[in-house]
């Protein structure tokens, strides 16, 4: 069974655009994939429709499945859509935190498909579901930070606490839209590591949106091209050459050839596994009080 399966996927705009054109694409699990093409040619736009957030047209007769579930259909998201997001993890290239909470509740939110309302309401978390999301906090090397509000972190330590919130998820299926957009070269690598060690690790499909091509060759072994809402190109990631992009994008080639890669000058690190440190208990610190 596809990790994900997409097919004659089509997307109109009301001005009319196409911003996907009968896109058909499986992907296994436990690949991790790079989506490139210039700005507009539909990788934002095609995530969000795997993650059931846009419907397709209803003309297309398009479908998308996750493992098996349907996400749309005929430009109709499916009815029980919660559930299956449930297993499906965004990580936004603005992070998509909450500021004035604290990094652990934000991480937690991850938990919220699985816990009561009146819990969820209450942001009240059980020592077990703490420990996890602490957990989660270390492997993306940010534990010591889990009591800060999400606002005082750097962009790079709010997008891996926003990985570390589809960890705690469960996701089955990681989707990132240009995660490293705007992060400095160092998180960019962080943050790029993190993700292949997921993939890796707990096998998880990944599928991420980049601008440069060389990243998505460090880190993806296959990649799908988009222009103007179609797959221009989808295999190795190797195989994109200066050659094949210009003769798939043109002119435009040169606006992505220039975009290199600048984190693989960077002197090869990697994330310190950190020292156990000790669950929060039912009562939280100051920090969280005042959140609340």
């Amino acid at each position: 069974m596809d990790a994900i399966r997409i097919n004659t996927l089509s997307k109109t705009f009301g001005n009319g655009r196409k911003a996907l054109q009968a896109i058909d694409l499986a992907i296994a699990p436990g690949e991790m994939v790079a989506l490139i093409g210039a700005s507009g040619s539909g990788k934002s736009t095609l995530l969000r429709h795997m993650a059931g957030l846009m419907a397709g047209d209803t003309h297309s007769q398009g479908s998308i499945e996750i493992h098996g579930r349907t996400v749309q259909r005929n430009g109709r998201i499916a009815s029980d859509i919660r559930s299956v997001r449930s297993g499906v993890g965004f990580v936004f290239q603005q992070f998509n935190l909450v500021g004035r909470l604290p990094v652990i509740i934000n991480v937690l939110a991850g938990t919220l498909h699985k816990v009561p309302l009146w819990r969820s309401l209450a942001r009240w978390f059980t020592a077990e579901e703490k420990a996890r999301g602490i957990e989660a906090l270390r492997r993306v090397g940010i534990a010591e930070c889990w009591a800060q509000r999400a606002s005082t972190l750097s962009g790079g330590q709010q997008q891996r606490a926003a990985i570390a919130r589809a960890m705690v998820q469960g996701a089955r299926v990681v989707l990132a839209d240009e995660p490293i957009a705007s992060l400095d070269p160092e998180s960019s690598r962080k943050v790029m590591d993190i993700l292949a060690r997921v993939n890796r690790e707990d096998q998880c499909t990944v599928v991420v949106s980049l601008h440069q091509v060389n990243v998505a060759i460090k880190y993806c072994p296959r990649t799908i091209a988009l222009h103007q809402g179609k797959v221009v190109y989808d295999g190795p990631s190797v195989g994109l050459t200066p050659a094949v992009l210009r003769d798939l994008y043109g002119a435009e080639a040169d606006d992505i050839l220039s975009l290199g890669d600048h984190i693989s000058s960077l002197e090869d690190k990697v994330i310190p596994v950190l020292p156990a440190i000790p669950v929060p208990h039912l009562a939280w610190p100051t920090p969280l009080a005042q959140a609340a």
